[in-house]
């Protein structure tokens, strides 16, 4: 989701990189949801964001690290414009760097042990949410496909935006 694209609808861009091509960032679970209920979309389930990240592949990433992701030794500390870098086979981009993204999802640390082995969901009620992807700020082993942790949904970071999906 772009600055532009958020402050259109949302009325404010909170952001502390700005650009109107640059991902939002510093905004919480319930800040990506609003955005979602406000156009008629919703965040994508960890499944759903796992499935586009992966382009029907199974590699960690879709390429050499650098042609795909901003991260730390690349990022010059600050996010990028979106779509700088190349998108993985399906055409999206920067989902292994440049923010992390919010899904759907509570976070639940057996999900994938445990869970459904098709489509796994979190708990609805988790306390946490979880979070997908690498980021500006973080290191290249955090610009891969499984790389997931978990995340209050109130928490604002400059680490963090979202993506959305059809309803």
């Amino acid at each position: 989701m772009t600055q532009g694209a958020y402050e259109h609808v949302m009325g404010s861009n909170p952001s502390y990189f700005k650009g109107p091509q640059r991902p939002v960032e510093r905004v919480s679970w319930e800040d990506a949801v609003a955005y979602g209920r406000a156009v008629g979309v919703r965040l994508p389930t960890e499944a759903e964001w796992e499935y586009a990240a992966r382009a029907g592949g199974t590699a960690a990433r879709d390429g050499e690290l650098d042609e795909v992701a901003w991260y730390d030794k690349n990022s010059q500390d600050q996010t990028h414009d979106v779509k700088l870098k190349r998108p993985n086979a399906w055409g999206l981009y920067d989902t292994l760097g440049n923010v992390r993204e919010w899904t759907a999802d509570g976070f639940d640390e057996k999900a994938y042990a445990d869970g459904e082995a098709r489509d796994p969901r979190g708990p609805v009620d988790g306390r946490d949410k979880v979070v997908r992807g690498g980021s500006w700020a973080l290191t290249s082993c955090c610009a891969r496909v499984s790389y997931r942790v978990r995340d209050p949904p109130s928490l604002r970071s400059g680490f963090t935006g979202f993506r959305c999906a059809g309803n």
